[in-house]
């Protein structure tokens, strides 16, 4: 319960930094877009606590079907819950992974640069990011 509680309050932190709008379902290879103002990049969401050697985390980069397909979505927003931080990581990047390994705590991790790397949301030359819409489930009570 307690990791459950912690990721939510994470979300509340990403959601300080961003304006989010919510969507219903599972309709799409993203969780949520992101206005840049010159374009809308689409950010999937996932989130790990399976502890990979003695100081990283593995997280899964697939849906049901496998690895997600090349253009399902333009970043990954990945969130280590037991170090309450952030990867985010460009599609080209991670394509065809069926995971990534993330190290916070690693200076020279292969992903370091991507560590609380909010400015590529943003896009050039923004301070801040006009919109980010969302897509979410709620769990119905029994």
């Amino acid at each position: 319960m307690a990791l459950f509680l912690q990721a939510g309050q994470a979300q509340t932190r990403a959601r300080r930094l961003v304006r989010t709008k919510e969507f219903w379902g599972e309709s799409s290879g993203y969780d949520f877009t992101v206005d840049q103002g010159a374009r809308i990049v689409r950010v999937q969401v996932k989130s790990t606590i399976f502890k990979e050697a003695a100081e990283g985390y593995s997280c899964t980069l697939k849906d049901s079907k496998g690895p997600y397909k090349k253009n399902s979505f333009d970043f990954v927003a990945a969130y280590v819950i037991p170090e309450d931080v952030w990867f985010i990581l460009p599609e080209k990047k991670i394509r065809g992974m069926w995971s990534v390994g993330l190290y916070p705590k690693l200076e020279s991790a292969k992903y370091r640069e991507y560590q609380e790397a909010w400015h590529l949301l943003r896009g050039k030359d923004r301070e801040v990011i006009a919109r980010i819409e969302g897509c979410a489930e709620e769990e119905l009570p029994a």
